[in-house]
C-alpha cells in the first residue's frame, strides 16, 4: 500500500503553480487514466444541456451523424496538450486546431469558459466518489493552472483562479442556463448510442442504462429522460465503487497511458496528424452549416 501512494508524494513535492502541466499530466496518465477518460466524457455531456451549446452542436451534425469521428478528435487534440506541453509542437499545432474550429462558429465567452469549467470539476466530483483517492489540494491547484493555462492560449476572457472559482462559476452557469433542447437531445442520444457501440450489440441496452444511471437529476431533467430505477443505479454506482476499491490494491502504474491509447479511439487504425483533425468548414463549398459571426478572438496559439 506504501506504495500504491508513492506517486502521490512525488506529486506533492512539486509546486502546482510551476510545475502544474507535469502534475496534471502524472494524474490524468498514471493515477487516474481510466477515470479521467470517463469524467471528460460526462464533462463535455454535460455541456450539452446548456441550449446554446447543444442546439450548436445539433446544427454542426458533428456529433449526431459523425459521433466517432468527433469523439476521437476532440480526445486526441486534447490529449496532443497533455503529452506534448503548451509549447511543444504538436501541442501549438492542436491549440491552433481547437481554435480555427471555435472561430467558425457564433460561441459566445460565457459558453467558452463553462466548457473549460467542466473539465476542471467534473473530474474531481467524479473521483470523489469513484476515485481509488480523491485529488489532493496540490492536484485541485494544479489542475486550475493547467486549465487557466488552456483557457488562456484559447482567448477565453476572465477565466476563473482557483478551482472554487471554477466550481462557483460551473453550478451558477448550469443552475441559470440548463434546460429543454431538440436539438441538445438529438446531441445526447447520438452520445449514448456511440458509447454503446463500442460494445457488443446486445450490451448497447445496458450500457445505456448504465450511463443514465451517472447523470444527476439535473441533466435527467435538462435532457428529458426518465430517472433510473433505484436498482439500476445503485448496481452501476456500486460496481464502479469496487471497481475503485480493487484499484486501490493494484501496485502503481509504471508508464503513463495517454488517451490515444484509448480503445474507444477508433477513427484512426494507422495513425494520424494532429493537424488533420477536427472540422475544416468551407464557407461557399458545402460551407459550415450554423450562421456565425466575427472571430471570437482566441488566441493563434
Amino acid at each position: 500500500m506504501t506504495k500504491r501512494y508513492e506517486r502521490l508524494r512525488e506529486i506533492q513535492r512539486l509546486d502546482p503553480e510551476r510545475d502544474f502541466l507535469e502534475i496534471y499530466r502524472l494524474t490524468v496518465t498514471c493515477e487516474f487514466p481510466w477515470d479521467i477518460t470517463r469524467a471528460l466524457e460526462l464533462a463535455l455531456y454535460r455541456t450539452y444541456a446548456v441550449p446554446s451549446i447543444g442546439r450548436l452542436l445539433a446544427q454542426t451534425a458533428e456529433l449526431t451523424e459523425r459521433s466517432q469521428k468527433r469523439y476521437d478528435d476532440t480526445a486526441l487534440l486534447l490529449d496532443a496538450v497533455v503529452e506534448h506541453g503548451f509549447e511543444g509542437e504538436q501541442g501549438r499545432t492542436a491549440i491552433r486546431r481547437i481554435n480555427a474550429m471555435h472561430r467558425s462558429y457564433d460561441i459566445s465567452n460565457d459558453d467558452m469558459r463553462y466548457v473549460l469549467c467542466t473539465f476542471v470539476v467534473t473530474p474531481k466530483r467524479w473521483l470523489d466518489v469513484y476515485g481509488w483517492r480523491k485529488l489532493s489540494d496540490h492536484e485541485l491547484r494544479a489542475f486550475a493552472a493547467y486549465y487557466r493555462t488552456l483557457g488562456a492560449r484559447m482567448g477565453i476572457q476572465d477565466l476563473p483562479t482557483t478551482y472554487d472559482d471554477f466550481e462557483r462559476y460551473l453550478d451558477d452557469y448550469e443552475d441559470e442556463h440548463f434546460g429543454w433542447d431538440a436539438g441538445a437531445r438529438a446531441v445526447s442520444d447520438a452520445t449514448l448510442a456511440l458509447m454503446g457501440s463500442w460494445y457488443p450489440r446486445p450490451l448497447a441496452p445496458v450500457v445505456r442504462a448504465a450511463s443514465l444511471a451517472l447523470l444527476d437529476d439535473s441533466l435527467l431533467r435538462a435532457f428529458r429522460y426518465d430517472r433510473p430505477g433505484r436498482v439500476t443505479r445503485g448496481l452501476t454506482r456500486g460496481a464502479l465503487r469496487l471497481r475503485a476499491c480493487a484499484v486501490r490494491l493494484l501496485p502503481p502504474r509504471t508508464t503513463p497511458h495517454y488517451a490515444r491509447q484509448n480503445p474507444e479511439i477508433k477513427g484512426y487504425p494507422e495513425g494520424y496528424d494532429v493537424a488533420d483533425l477536427g472540422t475544416f468548414p468551407t464557407p461557399g463549398v458545402g460551407g459550415c452549416p450554423v450562421p456565425h459571426r466575427r472571430s471570437t478572438g482566441a488566441s493563434a496559439d
